[in-house]
C-alpha cells in the first residue's frame, strides 16, 4: 500500500479565506513549490482573501514580501502575518514599559526599536526574555535570560514560536526557537508563558484582522501538525497538510484523530477542486 495515496484527501468546496503558512508549504528554501504559484494566482482569479503567515522570525512583513516578488508571487504587506509583528504588537498591548532581552536575530531587534520598546542585556533590569529563532545564538545570550529568570527572579519567558527546527531541502534541517525554549525551561525551571507565533491565539486574532473574515470561512494549510494544523483546529478552522515540508504520511498516519487535519496534500494545488480550475 502506497501510504501517501491511502491518505490523500482533498478540498470539495471552495473557501473565502485561504491561509498559507510559507516555509515548507509554498516554498522548501529557494524554491517555489510545484504548484504554488498558479494555485494562489487562481484563488486571487476567484476573489479569495490569501494571507500568508510565518512563523520564521529572521525575517520581516518586507522581507518576506521581496522573498515572493522573486518568486513572481506579488503581495501587498498586509496580507503577510510574520512572528515579529505578532511578537511586537503583543509586547505594546500587554507589556509596553517593559524592558526586553531578544535572543533572536535583527528583524525582530529591529521591529522592537523601531516601536519604542526597551532593551537590555542587563540581568537586573529585564522584565521579559524573548526566545526565538536565532542563529547566533551564544553562551552568553542564555546566561543572561537565565540570570534575569532564574537569579534575579524578575523576567517572564514568552516566544516568537514554538518550532522545534526549519526544514530544509533534502530532508536537512535547522535548530529552531524550540531549543531555545527547551534550554531556558530547563536551567530556569519556569515555563515560556506566551507563544506570539503559531498555534496560539495571539497569532489568530491577527489573521482574523488580516482576512476580515470568521474561522469558519476559511482554510488554513501548512506542513506542520503543531503550529498552523493545531491553530486551525483549536480555532474552528477547516485544515489541510502538505507533505512537502516537515509532516511525513507515517507521521500523520500515527496522529490521534482529534489531532488530525480534514485533508492532506501530497501537493499544494490540489487544495483547490478540480473544477475550479
Amino acid at each position: 500500500m502506497d501510504l501517501s495515496t491511502d491518505l490523500i484527501v482533498r478540498p470539495t468546496r471552495l473557501y473565502d479565506g485561504y491561509i498559507f503558512d510559507l516555509d515548507g508549504t509554498i516554498y522548501l528554501g529557494s524554491e517555489l513549490l510545484p504548484g504554488a504559484r498558479d494555485l494562489v494566482f487562481r484563488l486571487r482569479e476567484l476573489g479569495k482573501r490569501v494571507v500568508f503567515l510565518s512563523n520564521n522570525p529572521t525575517r520581516d512583513v518586507s522581507m518576506y514580501a521581496d522573498k515572493l516578488e522573486r518568486f513572481g508571487l506579488p503581495t501587498p504587506p498586509e496580507e503577510i502575518v510574520t512572528t515579529v509583528y505578532t511578537t511586537t504588537q503583543w509586547i505594546l498591548q500587554n507589556a509596553p514599559d517593559a524592558v526586553v532581552y531578544p535572543i533572536s536575530e535583527e528583524p525582530l531587534i529591529r521591529a522592537l526599536t523601531d516601536a519604542g520598546i526597551t532593551i537590555s542585556d542587563d540581568p537586573a533590569r529585564i522584565d521579559i526574555v524573548i526566545a526565538s529563532y536565532d542563529r547566533t545564538l551564544t553562551w552568553q545570550k542564555l546566561q543572561v535570560a537565565f540570570e534575569a529568570i532564574w537569579y534575579h527572579k524578575r523576567a517572564r519567558m514568552i516566544c516568537t514560536n514554538p518550532d522545534l527546527y526549519c526544514p530544509f531541502p533534502g530532508g536537512r534541517g535547522e535548530v529552531d526557537a524550540g531549543g531555545v525554549i527547551a534550554a531556558l525551561e530547563a536551567v530556569t525551571g519556569q515555563p515560556c508563558e506566551v507563544n506570539c507565533g503559531k498555534p496560539s491565539p495571539v497569532m489568530v486574532e491577527t489573521i482574523m484582522k488580516a482576512v476580515g473574515l470568521g474561522p469558519d470561512q476559511c482554510i488554513t494549510t501548512g506542513d506542520r501538525l503543531y503550529t498552523e494544523i493545531r491553530m486551525g483546529i483549536r480555532s474552528g478552522m477547516d485544515t489541510a497538510v502538505v507533505f512537502t515540508g516537515e509532516t511525513t504520511p507515517q507521521m500523520l498516519s500515527e496522529t490521534d484523530t482529534a489531532d488530525r487535519p480534514n485533508f492532506a496534500l501530497d501537493r499544494i494545488d490540489k487544495l483547490l477542486p478540480d473544477r475550479y480550475w
